[in-house]
């Protein structure tokens, strides 16, 4: 049995992992603790460096049989976020996201030791939860109540070689995509709801990132 502490940008991710993620892993034996950034009863977001690094140093040294991984998405980092400026000037969201993590997972480093840093798994959603929604345009669209939306979502999917390209701007990032459509859609029900609908496993057959996330909270420790 492994716990794993999940450090949650908002309360979309946060819902999302204890209604959808939680149960999957479970069955893995794997045990997450969601929580959202930042001081209790915190609602999160505004995601900055300093912030992010006194949780997961709270998690890690706090905890010391339990892991911790992160689940904040690239759009709403704050700009001065560890690898953000030289993440933004590449073309690929795999090397935006292998950027942030790895300037993220040194400077916790310089926080904590390397006996610390062993149990601590850095994520970042690219670009956003809602990318991960469009793994199953058809399930997105019955997920929300929303089934006559559905060739307009998966025309969106097909002009992405994945979800997890579904760009960041603040026209076009994934959510935005959505509200356009639907303009009642409320990210932490609706989110939820489409996330049940789609599953797990369709999101890490689409989106690779995602998947590997998975594939490290499931084999943390070698176990």
């Amino acid at each position: 049995m492994k716990r794993i502490h999940i450090i949650c940008e908002g309360q979309t991710e946060e819902t999302f992992v204890n209604e959808v993620l939680a149960p999957y892993l479970e069955r893995r034996e794997v045990f997450p603790a969601a929580s959202l950034v930042g001081k209790p009863g915190h609602k999160g977001g505004f995601v900055t460096t300093e912030r992010m690094t006194r949780d997961i140093k709270l998690r890690l040294l706090g905890d010391r049989q339990a892991w911790c991984t992160t689940f904040f998405d690239f759009y709403g980092l704050d700009a001065d976020f560890v690898g953000k400026q030289e993440a933004t000037q590449r073309r690929s969201h795999e090397e935006k996201a292998e950027i942030i993590e790895s300037s993220l997972r040194s400077h916790v480093l310089q926080e904590t030791n390397d006996g610390v840093i062993q149990r601590f798994i850095p994520y970042v959603q690219m670009y956003e939860f809602e990318g991960l929604l469009f793994s199953d345009p058809a399930r997105l669209a019955s997920g929300i109540f929303e089934p006559h939306l559905e060739p307009e979502l998966a025309l969106i999917r097909n002009s992405f070689g994945s979800p997890e390209e579904i760009n960041d701007s603040p026209l076009t990032a994934p959510s935005k995509r959505i509200l356009k459509l639907m303009p009642g859609y409320e990210k932490p029900l609706y989110g939820s709801l489409a996330a049940i609908e789609i599953g797990i496993d369709v999101m890490r057959q689409e989106c690779s990132r995602f998947d590997q996330w998975i594939q490290k909270m499931e084999t943390a420790g070698g176990e």
